[in-house]
């Protein structure tokens, strides 16, 4: 099964997308963030914290398809958090591609999490970018454009489908009923 959780900066993704994952006795915690700087640093740090000491951490800033498949059959859950640092992450290994070429690549990873989640209930998390403020510069927006198919790639293949807003989880799609 797959499931995304959806939503604005700091509107409780990650604490409702753990939330899911709680009852799983073997959940691996696929991490995407990369500690450059300080603040990232620290962010790490308290998500780390956060999470029960039981569960399996796998760092993969940009192999996230490859990862998804080596441990999905060996877990209840896998929790990927978060595909928008993915993506960032994704872009900037790749940037000396083609849109087209950028855009089929990133597709194709993502298809590759929803395949593994045939042998394990996966969750997503990631960023709403369409709700904001136009980015001012081109590379901003074939970011936010590219994300935003990318979401809609993942939610389309999902049976869960959750957006957070103000900590508080709105079931947007589940099984059985039409989004």
């Amino acid at each position: 099964m797959l499931s995304l959780v959806i939503g604005g900066a700091r509107s409780g993704k990650s604490r409702f997308a753990q939330s899911l994952a709680a009852g799983g006795a073997r959940v691996v915690y696929l991490a995407t963030a990369r500690a450059e700087d300080a603040e990232m640093a620290e962010r790490i740090r308290r998500h780390r914290q956060d999470r029960p000491a039981h569960w399996i951490t796998v760092e993969e800033p940009i192999a996230i398809g490859a990862a998804a498949e080596r441990c999905a059959g060996s877990c209840d859950m896998l929790l990927l958090d978060c595909l928008t640092l993915w993506l960032s992450n994704f872009c900037w290994e790749n940037r000396a591609l083609p849109e087209a070429a950028l855009e089929s690549a990133a597709q194709a990873e993502v298809a590759r999490l929803a395949a593994a989640a045939t042998a394990s209930h996966i969750v997503i998390v990631t960023n709403e970018v369409g709700c904001g403020l136009v980015p001012e510069t081109p590379l901003g927006r074939r970011f936010r454009d590219l994300q935003g198919f990318l979401n809609q790639q993942v939610a389309c293949s999902a049976g869960w489908v959750y957006h957070m807003v103000a900590g508080i989880a709105v079931t947007i799609k589940q099984p059985g009923r039409q989004a």
